[in-house]
């Protein structure tokens, strides 16, 4: 395989791709569409011819496989990755199919190219750039790709604005900060974290607080307000909450609570991504709205990762195993310490305001209900319970998921709340500013 001017491998010419082994099994995470939004006259031409999304579900689950399985990225980390695919997919699909405005790129692409072939092709490119490891995985993928597509100048041309997508993604994300030099450096004291049992590990990824946001101009776009005080009613009640039906043993927490908080104690950038999967297929999305879905949500999730973090970082607010074991040095008397409490997850090593898993949640159902009318429809499963539960709106599952964290005793309620409200803005944005129809 050569090289291209950017030192990653070029895609595998069309008598190699065809020489590769054939039947390749290439991991598919179903994702379903709904009626297209509004067709301009320049559109229009484009919807007639629009073809299935199979190439943008297929390669959702390559990636998947890749960020999570091969290279094992921790679940916050994972987000700005599926977010850089999905962007990359999109623009390789509407500068030739049309329909809506690409992100952050005004390119077109022929219209007799294929659009199938543009998306794996810019797939390809961006996660072989990113994780060359991976190769054998992705360079199979490709090859499978690419068979389903008839030879000649459809596909050729395909493959050519693909790799401009790619590389357009690619160049836009230089220099972004990822793994940048960032560090925590408070030190403990009441109310300020510190590491937790039983790990009791360093503040992971703290560099994400940083990063350039995919939407948004700055991580401090959205950045929510400081959490509340230890002498505070909020916290006080938040507390008590938590210290009762988020402990391991003795809690007051019912079978069912337990169970919701177990299940969604699995990785949520990869149980959504199986979710988008899903949504596509059974609702029949054409390879545009499949791939407008998969980069509005992934992208938003990026954003509101990033904003997670970048709170968590800023304040830094202890968790709730340190609150409840340490209360007598609060100042609050309404509080009371339990030196052997413990919750019923173990606590991740980051700080508690805001909740990361709730802001990635509320930006997410964000952009779900607004792409497809509040009827969001959504299968999602945990391989951690074995079980599957089905949303009809981001309502109920935003409730389920603030209660989650606080019946796994692992955050305060309040922090949970203000994540989800932020998610939701950041979402909102998204689809004010990204991913619009053209007039």
């Amino acid at each position: 395989m050569t090289k291209d001017q950017h030192g990653s491998a070029a895609p595998p010419s069309r008598t190699v791709r065809r020489a590769l082994v054939a039947g390749l099994t290439v991991l598919v995470l179903g994702v379903a569409p709904w009626t297209p939004a509004t067709a301009s006259s320049t559109a229009s031409h484009a919807a007639n011819r629009a073809t299935s999304s199979e190439v943008v579900t297929d390669w959702n689950g390559t990636a998947v496989a890749t960020i999570h399985g091969d290279a094992k990225k921790p679940a916050a980390e994972q987000t700005l990755w599926y977010g850089f695919v999905s962007a990359a997919v999109y623009n390789a699909v509407v500068g030739i199919e049309g329909r809506y405005a690409g992100y952050k790129w005004h390119e077109r692409g022929p219209r007799t190219a294929s659009s199938e072939a543009a998306a794996a092709t810019a797939a390809h490119r961006v996660l072989l750039n990113y994780f060359p490891a991976s190769q054998a995985r992705l360079d199979a993928a490709y090859t499978a790709s690419l068979s389903k597509i008839p030879d000649g100048r459809a596909e050729d041309r395909g493959v050519a604005f693909g790799e401009r997508a790619a590389h357009h993604l690619i160049e836009l994300r230089e220099n972004d900060g990822r793994g940048a030099p960032v560090t925590y450096d408070k030190p403990p004291s009441p109310g300020i974290w510190r590491p937790t049992p039983p790990a009791n590990a360093p503040f992971a990824l703290p560099w994400l607080a940083k990063v350039r946001p995919m939407l948004a101009n700055s991580p401090d776009r959205f950045l929510p307000g400081p959490p509340s005080t230890l002498t505070s009613k909020t916290y006080t009640k938040d507390f008590a909450e938590v210290k009762s039906v988020g402990a391991k043993t003795g809690s007051v927490r019912t079978a069912e609570q337990t169970e919701t908080a177990l299940f969604f104690s699995d990785l949520i950038p990869v149980q959504l991504q199986a979710a988008y999967r899903g949504y596509t297929e059974r609702h029949g999305l054409d390879i545009v709205e499949a791939a407008r879905l998969a980069a509005a949500a992934n992208t938003a999730v990026a954003d509101a990762a990033i904003t997670g973090w970048n709170a968590k970082l800023t304040y830094g607010q202890w968790r709730p195993i340190t609150a409840i074991q340490l209360a007598d040095t609060d100042g609050n008397p309404a509080t009371a310490p339990d030196p052997s409490w413990a919750p019923l997850l173990d606590t991740p090593p980051y700080p508690d305001h805001i909740s990361g898993h709730c802001v990635i949640d509320g930006a997410a159902m964000s952009v779900l209900t607004r792409l497809t009318g509040g009827d969001i429809d959504l299968r999602i499963s945990s391989a951690v319970t074995g079980t599957t539960r089905t949303y009809t709106s981001a309502a109920a599952y935003n409730r389920d998921v603030i209660n989650a964290r606080v019946w796994g005793g692992i955050h305060f309620r309040t922090s949970d709340v203000v994540a989800n409200k932020v998610g939701t803005r950041i979402g909102a944005f998204a689809l004010a500013h990204y991913f619009k129809p053209l007039r």
